[in-house]
């Protein structure tokens, strides 16, 4: 290109024409003008808009200085409108420092937006898009990369543990196949799932789908003002994950990161040992002594490796770019035959063409994962652990003649590792996923989208039990075999327009679309015993005698729903003081075939108020931002079966006529054309802060939830009904509650800084009704939870008025001198065992397992090339169940192990009587507050790299689970909290880890 000879303005020229800014001697480049005659000529001028690490800023205002000509950026900060070619353009975001660059000419100005207050101009990705944090109306909690949780992880929850005030995430499980749980806002539902809904870049998917490697940033829509443009599929919450991807020119690199780790028990059963168990022997304790001592909890255990390798290849232009990412996850767990292995891998193409007006992104994803099962359809049997914790310790593992020792004579009593190593079984899975969208700009400021997905889920399991397996030879079974098969396809079609405007002082956007989601499922399963060899374990499942003789069951089903929507939404903003969202979804679901209301409507508003860009705050120079929001929202619930709205018959058994059984046809159902759906009605009332330039921010938040025509399974007479039960809209239930966000920074200096971050919430939840005139309970409550086998009975009641998860039973206040229980009947008077009648009157309230306040804080400290985060939550106000104790404190059982703790003085007056059978009462309910110190990662970053080919190099340890501080007795504080029984700390559960890691992050 040939540069005409100017005068003193060849220099700008020049500077404009390669696509740089550059200005007069002694002008800014925010001031700088061309003034040739040639360049007055109006025309097209378009660019990108950036952040100070190249990220397109979206909704970014764009105005020609001194005119009301202007237009604001899309989702991927690009922007174009017609200016005079010696025009001045002013680019301004809240959160950024206004620039003001002079066009001189060009028809491309490409502008970096440097920080101002950093948290104010974040883009936070919100439903079918994406928005200014400082635009925000609704509550919306974001985390990013650099904030997750480090280590072990096992999936996308545990990133976010502690770091999201209103959000539940616990791990009360040490398998390595096992998920994390999550609760947003207390539950809202009795009889449907209360997990949150989960999208990866837009589409449907687990918490598995993709490896927590891969992921770049997390937004959780709290509120109902946020979800209900996901209607009925955002009741409980959503979780949007955005993945890595490429974006603009990217030098070609490649980047790595791996990990290994090991883990231990976090806190272990406090059984008798060997020589403790011959000491109660001697002592009189009717204990038997079988001549070995065996750690049989030791002896199940291993040393476990988990490795974790990640590595992502990215590269292209502004037309075409691309990442490709593998990620390989090997866990080991405590336990011998308890792993699980995943691979998996992704690939993300973006092209753009005709000048930017089309966009064009494909995707494929695709995980394989593969574990051994110690148990039918499951990963690691529990009741291994059980047979561990409880077998005398003088016992040995194996007879003279090298096979595992047995005692079958006993209930429930049986060889742990006989129970792993004479069973075979593995699980195999693949998780494929298509997708692709299409983003086309007929005119500036308008967008039409369509994005489609398939995704397919196939599954293949067996197990077997030879002929030597406790089970096989208890039950007579000569050897036992199952195998399964699982496929689930879920596909998904979304047509959004999507149109953004800027005048003057007003700016709004407006979103129209249409989705369309169509999920199938359907399994096989089957069973056979009597094997004549054990050679084939579940390979030649056809040759057991149990399924020729009809005695052996076999299955198969098929299921599928759709679910449509439309839905709508237009935000406002003006003069960056007074902010507007509205949405609405109108949404059907094949599931209510029958009913009359298929179709449900799900409004939403939601406003904010900046306070600090009023008159009377402008002098309050501390202040960043103030904003005042509130809003409304109406999200729905389906009932998790179809055809609740008909009524149906199954074959539900056999009877035997004239020697020959026949299938019997009987109603499975009744008919409720009146069915509807469940609708949970949120009101919403926030306020965000940031003061002095970012260090100190945060949100506050209050909220209360109504549940109305709440789903439950009602007890109706039969006859005149076919079926005994009838699934009806009737209750009503209520959660409220509190969100405190406070963020820090108390120290920033040139070599060190330290971010701290503290949430606090708490939530009250409350059964309002669950009757109406034409649905009633003959109590106002019904019972739920289990404590197993020999107690068997129920643990809790949910009852109107009441919260949920109150633990119902017996209480005890004290014993007597001989160590028999003093019961409080209903009228508070205190009896002995032999005089209390164990009545259903007399049980009473023990406690409840939703804790009342959660609280996290999180730190992270940077000194020169050093970092240290450390990670600590905590849960406040609720009650446990001991299992443990409840099962393994009993004197009198005598035929297994038992805690040490079962000698103790109870109430600190008389070890327990050998005559109190095992029961189920408040002695066993506990205090469950914890403080744990989660996460704590130190790391160092080479700087200058020691490697020629390495541009970034850092090298951490990590531990996750450090350390609780609790009075909690068990192994581990954090229980179940889903669901309505929550606080029963299983005796079977796979005990909590604690985990150590050593890992490595490599740019090349």
């Amino acid at each position: 290109m040939k540069i005409p000879l100017l005068h003193t303005n060849s220099l700008v020229l020049a500077a404009s024409l390669c696509g740089a800014s550059a200005a007069m001697p002694g002008e800014s480049l925010a001031s700088a003008r061309l003034t040739a005659p040639f360049l007055q000529a109006d025309g097209p001028v378009k660019g990108r808009v950036v952040d100070d690490k190249g990220m397109g800023l979206p909704g970014v205002n764009v105005v020609v200085k001194g005119s009301t000509t202007g237009t604001q950026t899309d989702a991927d900060g690009q922007y174009s409108l017609d200016a005079p070619a010696n025009a001045v353009l002013v680019f301004s975001f809240v959160g950024s420092t206004a620039q003001e660059i002079a066009v001189g000419g060009r028809s491309t100005v490409n502008v970096t937006l440097q920080p101002d207050t950093k948290a104010l101009g974040e883009v936070v990705v919100v439903g079918y898009g994406t928005q200014r944090r400082a635009d925000l109306t609704s509550s919306v909690a974001s985390v990013k990369e650099e904030n997750f949780i480090k280590g072990a992880t096992k999936d996308a929850g545990q990133l976010l543990q502690g770091k999201v005030a209103g959000l539940t995430v616990s791990t009360p499980s040490g398998d390595p196949t096992a998920n994390s749980q999550i609760l947003l806002r207390g539950t809202a539902t009795l009889n449907s799932s209360t997990q949150p809904l989960v999208l990866i870049d837009g589409i449907p998917g687990t918490l598995n789908t993709v490896a927590p490697e891969d992921i770049e940033s997390i937004d959780v829509l709290k509120d109902g003002s946020a979800a209900a443009i996901y209607g009925t599929r955002g009741t409980n919450g959503v979780i949007l994950i955005t993945t890595r991807r490429p974006k603009g020119n990217i030098t070609p690199t490649i980047e790595y990161s791996g990990y290994v780790s090991t883990q231990r028990i976090a806190r272990r059963p406090e059984m008798l040992t060997a020589s403790e168990y011959r000491q109660k022997l001697a002592d009189g304790v009717a204990f038997t002594d079988q001549g070995a001592s065996t750690d049989w909890i030791k002896a199940i255990s291993q040393d476990p490796l988990i490795h974790v390798h990640n590595l992502t290849f990215k590269g292209g232009n502004g037309q075409t770019n691309y990442l490709i990412n593998g990620n390989y996850r090997y866990f080991e767990g405590i336990f011998q035959k308890s792993d699980n292995r995943t691979f998996t891998g992704r690939a993300d193409v973006n092209h753009t063409m005709f000048d930017g007006r089309v966009k064009i992104n494909l995707g494929i994803l695709n995980s394989n994962n593969r574990f051994t099962t110690t148990a039918d359809g499951g990963s690691f049997n529990g009741y291994t652990y059980r047979q561990a914790v409880i077998r005398n310790p003088t016992a040995p593992i194996y007879n003279e003649n090298g096979t595992y020792a047995q005692q079958l004579s006993l209930f429930n009593y049986e060889n742990p590792l006989s129970r792993l190593y004479n069973s075979d079984g593995e699980n195999t899975s693949q998780n494929t996923r298509l997708n692709g969208s299409i983003v086309w700009e007929p005119i500036d400021n308008l967008q039409l989208k369509a994005l489609a997905s398939n995704t397919r889920y196939n599954q293949v399991r067996g197990y077997s039990e030879d002929k030597q397996h406790p089970s096989t030879l208890r039950d007579g079974l000569n050897g036992y075999a199952s195998r399964g098969t699982t496929q689930v396809i879920d596909k998904l079609a979304e047509l959004t327009a999507t149109y953004n405007r800027s005048f003057g002082e007003h700016r709004f956007s407006a979103l129209a679309g249409y989705s369309y989601q169509q999920n199938t499922a359907e399994n096989y399963y089957m069973q056979n015993w009597d094997f004549p060899t054990d050679l084939f374990t579940y390979n030649n499942i056809g040759i057991g005698n149990a399924v020729r003789l009809g005695r052996a069951p076999i299955y198969s089903d098929k299921g599928r729903w759709n679910l449509v929507g439309f839905f709508g939404r237009v935000t406002y903003n003006y003069k960056e003081k007074y902010l507007l969202l509205a949405s609405v979804r109108r949404e059907a679901s094949s599931r209510f075939l029958g009913a009359k209301q298929p179709w449900g409507t799900f409004p939403a508003v939601s406003v904010g108020w900046r306070l600090n860009q009023e008159n009377f705050l402008q002098g309050a120079s501390f202040i960043d931002d103030l904003k005042l929001r509130a809003g409304y929202g109406v999200t729905g619930t389906a009932p998790d079966a179809s055809f609740l709205g008909v009524a149906r018959l199954g074959y539900t058994g056999f009877f035997l006529s004239n020697g020959t059984w026949v299938q019997t046809l009987s109603p499975v159902s009744n008919p409720n054309p009146s069915l509807r759906w469940e609708e949970k009605h949120e009101t919403n009332v926030g306020l965000d802060y940031s003061f002095l330039k970012g260090r100190i921010s945060g949100t506050v938040d209050y909220y209360i939830r109504r549940t109305n025509g709440l789903l439950y399974n009602y007890q109706v007479p039969s006859p005149p009904n076919l079926f005994t039960t009838t699934t009806a809209n009737v209750g009503s239930m209520e959660n409220k509650g509190i969100e405190v966000l406070l963020n820090l920074i108390p120290a920033q200096t040139k070599n060190f800084v330290w971010n701290s971050s503290f949430n606090f919430s708490n939530n009250q939840n409350k059964l309002v009704s669950l009757t109406n005139d034409l649905y009633t309970l003959t109590n106002n409550f019904f019972t739920t939870g289990y404590t197993g086998e020999p107690i068997q009975t129920y643990t809790h009641r949910v009852e109107v008025g009441k919260r949920l998860g109150d633990f119902y039973g017996y209480k005890v206040v004290d014993v007597t001198d001989d160590g028999q229980w003093i019961y409080e009947t209903k009228d508070g008077e205190r009896l002995p065992y032999n005089q209390f009648t164990h009545s259903e009157d007399d049980k009473q309230v023990l406690g409840n397992g939703l804790p009342k306040y959660y609280a996290g804080w999180n730190n992270n400290f940077q000194y020169k090339q050093f970092d240290l985060g450390i990670t600590m939550r905590g849960a406040f106000g609720y009650q446990i169940l001991n299992f443990q104790r409840m099962y393994y404190e009993n004197t009198g059982v005598t035929q297994y192990n038992r805690l040490r703790s079962a000698y103790d003085r109870v109430f600190d007056k008389a070890v327990l009587s050998t005559s109190m059978p095992l029961e189920y009462n408040s002695y066993y309910v506990e205090n469950g507050s914890f403080w744990k110190v989660d996460n704590i990662t130190l790391g160092y970053n080479f700087k200058p790299n020691p490697v020629k080919y390495i541009k970034n190099m850092r090298v951490y340890v990590s531990t996750l689970n450090t350390f609780t501080i609790t009075g909690y007795s068990g192994i581990d504080p954090e229980v179940n909290r889903i669901g309505l029984a929550p606080g029963n700390d299983d005796r079977d559960k796979y005990p909590t880890v604690r985990t150590f890691t050593l890992g490595a992050n490599l740019t090349f």
